[in-house]
């Protein structure tokens, strides 16, 4: 996965480019504003607009969807995106939802995305619970993925929207991760008091010691009200880590290409 060029647009919505590919994570292109029903009581208001607009990302390749259950991953911009892209994988659920072209893969099953004259790369999806097990009926499957090209060991890994779980710190011993992408920006909600939905940054600190990504890049963290951490929070967490993991952390700009 040498050469990878990656775009943060805004949320969780990232263009990834390798190798002649480019995919998308968790397409969100709705304008700033709208107000979205996550849950029962849960809810959210969009503050910001993506950094590029739908129609200057195409075109797309493949979509990596996490889960398609909430507005802040794919939102009705988003959602009509998909039909443009060769291929979207995702979980079982959202996959029977969306139809199509979308593959569900249960954790750690992999597909392979495949073209004339580019190489292969092997999509593997890894575990991941958005919140407290109790409410997984209400906020439904969700799953990361680890991208790796023909025949290499190191990894791409994008968590997806997760709490630290033995599945999520299982992908250490599984995989060799270059770069991890992290949703980090700990959502929570009136209705579930103090019960958590992702990731602190300081989960993504203690999930890096064990990890030891080359590259850290933090994502959805921004644009909608429910996030309780932001920018600030994940750059203390980082700076009271070890000088490897304080290295390791990349905070692009939205919208500007970045090169790992």
């Amino acid at each position: 996965m040498g050469g990878v060029r990656l775009t943060h647009i805004g949320g969780p919505t990232v263009l990834i480019e390798v190798a002649g590919w480019r995919l998308l994570t968790d397409p969100t292109f709705d304008p700033p504003g709208r107000r979205y029903h996550f849950t029962i009581g849960a809810r959210g208001r969009k503050l910001t607009g993506p950094a590029i607009p739908a129609a200057e990302v195409l075109p797309i390749d493949a979509v990596l969807l996490s889960h398609d259950s909430h507005g802040d991953n794919l939102d009705d911009a988003g959602r009509a995106l998909l039909p443009s892209a060769g291929v979207v994988v995702t979980t079982p659920q959202a996959a029977a939802r969306l139809g199509g072209a979308a593959r569900g893969l249960r954790p750690w099953e992999s597909t392979e995305l495949t073209a004339p004259g580019r190489p292969t790369i092997r999509v593997t999806a890894t575990p991941g619970r958005h919140g407290f097990p109790l409410l997984r009926p209400l906020t439904g499957a969700v799953t990361g993925f680890a991208l790796q090209g023909d025949g290499q060991d190191e990894a791409l890994w994008i968590s997806g929207d997760t709490v630290p779980t033995a599945g999520v710190r299982e992908v250490a011993d599984r995989f060799q991760v270059d770069t991890a992408i992290l949703h980090l920006g700990a959502v929570r909600f009136p209705v579930t008091g103090p019960l958590l939905y992702s990731m602190t940054a300081r989960e993504g600190v203690e999930l890096c010691r064990s990890m030891r990504p080359r590259i850290v890049v933090p994502v959805h963290y921004e644009g909608w009200t429910h996030f309780r951490e932001g920018p600030n929070d994940i750059d203390r967490a980082f700076a009271r880590a070890s000088q490897e993991i304080r290295d390791s952390l990349r905070r692009p700009q939205l919208g500007v290409a970045l090169e790992v």
